[in-house]
Order: C-alpha cells, then structure tokens, then sequence
C-alpha cells in the first residue's frame, strides 16, 4: 500500500484503489502500527479513483525533521573522493565508508523540501550541482521504521568538495530536498533487491540515467536509524535519507530546466524540475 499527502487529506492506495481519510497527517504517520492501523480503516471505507492524488504534498510532517546519511555506497564514496581531493579532504569520506559510525546529518526543516511535480533548486553560489537519488525512511517517534519514500538529496558539490566544513550549506538551503510521491507500506520487510533508477532530460533529450540495487548499499536502515536517534529525540518522528549509489560523472552538472526522474520499485516515481 501507499499513502498519500494531499490537499484533500490522506490518500490510501490499495492495489487499484484509493480510499480517502480526512486526519492530520502529522498525528497519523507517527504510529508504530501504522500498517495495521491503515488495513483495519479500509474495511469500512468505500474505494475511489486516482483523481485523489491530482494534489500530492510533500510526505512529511510540519514539525518533523528530514536526516541524511552519507557515503553509504561504494561509488558514493569514490565521488566525494574525487571531489574534495584538491582539497586535500578525500581520505575522510574513505575512513567514513570503513567506520563504526556512519555519516548523519540534519538535511531540513519541512518548509525546504518540496513534492512531486515541483521545483527543486541549484544554488547561485555553486559550480557544480547534482541530484542524490536516495530511499528514505519513515521513522516513527520511537524509531520504528514504518514506510519509505523516495528522496532527492540535492548537493552543491563544488562547494562540498572544496571544503568538507561546508557541508551544510552544500547541503541545506530552499529547495533543497524533494519527497514523494507517497509512503510505501508494508508488514514485511523492504525488498533490498529493489532498484533506485534516475533519469535526467534537459531539452527533451536524456542526459544521464542509471540505477542501482539498495542492497549494494554497506549499511542497514536500522544501523542509520541508530545513529540518527542516538542522542536526538523525534517527538513526530522523523524521515532519513539513506545516501545515494548514483553519482553523475564530474563532467556533468544540473542547469535550470532540467527534468529529474527518480524512480525506486515499489514506491513509485517522483519527477522534479530544477529552478
């Protein structure tokens, strides 16, 4: 099943149906029975069609916070290397990828991340800019993981890889992260053998495209999850990007214009332009 955030309220969809339920998405989401809860609610609901979804807000709640992980895969890895060699920074991102604790860090606040079918943004003050492509947890306020999402953990890379202490504002900033379309939910567990796929056009042409399996990724959700909640508490719960396998080649970088595609099975396929 997935859930949608809309105008109209929450949004079931259950195979080819959708059921509507009018409540708060903030105090909805956060329940670590959430499946549960959703599958006894439909019994008693009468099933609509997909023109429910014609409204879709980003998936997160007005006060929950969006986390990141980082060089969680290998070519993630490889690319910060590269990146911030100049810079005399590359042996972090190598030591990171072979640590105990992995890389955590506050992505935004919900008034900064935007939904499918809307603008993401590149900053004025980088040269180099990329979309991160990345599964991302729906983790409730006792650190249950309840759903997933996709995510677009947008990076200034110029300014990342000039200096590894400029990682917050590579990384935080208007515009910065997209969600959606919905949250995937399951009583079984993520299908790690699910692929993460991104397709970049600009002026009707594909420019990039690849994939990746989730299970090339080094770590677990519940590891990130630890160490996202370790000394922070989420009293509405919180959504944590996982890190991204997908890493466009140096050469390449985001203009204005640009359409992203970021699709992961199961949960379906969220589009964003680039302002």
């Amino acid at each position: 099943m997935r859930l949608f955030k809309t105008r109209k309220g929450i949004v079931v969809e259950d195979g080819s149906n959708y059921f509507l339920i009018k409540d708060s998405w903030d105090i909805f989401i956060n329940d670590d029975n959430l499946f549960s809860k959703v599958s006894i609610l439909l019994s008693a609901l009468t099933p609509e069609d997909s023109s429910l979804i014609s409204e879709l807000l980003p998936p997160i709640g007005s006060q929950q916070e969006l986390w990141a992980c980082g060089v969680t895969y290998l070519r993630s890895k490889v690319g910060r290397q590269e990146e911030s060699k100049v810079a005399g920074g590359a042996d972090f991102y190598g030591k990171v990828y072979e640590a105990v604790r992995p890389e955590c860090f506050f992505k935004s606040t919900p008034h900064r991340v935007v939904g499918h079918n809307s603008f993401v943004r590149i900053r004025k003050d980088s040269t180099w800019n990329v979309p991160e492509p990345e599964l991302t947890l729906v983790v409730s306020s006792s650190g249950k993981i309840i759903g997933y999402t996709a995510g677009n953990d947008m990076s200034s890379r110029s300014i990342e890889g000039e200096n590894p202490l400029y990682l917050p504002q590579a990384k935080t900033y208007d515009g910065c992260a997209a969600l959606g379309p919905g949250v995937f939910i399951s009583d079984k567990p993520f299908d790690r053998n699910s692929k993460i796929y991104l397709q970049i056009i600009r002026d009707a042409q594909i420019v990039f495209e690849d994939n990746i399996s989730v299970s090339q990724m080094k770590r677990s959700f519940e590891e990130l999850v630890k160490y996202v909640y370790l000394e922070c508490s989420f009293p509405h719960g919180c959504l944590i990007m996982t890190g991204t396998g997908i890493v466009p080649p140096g050469t390449f970088t985001l203009k204005a214009g640009d359409e992203l595609n970021i699709t992961i099975d199961s949960i379906g396929n969220l589009t964003n332009t680039v302002a």
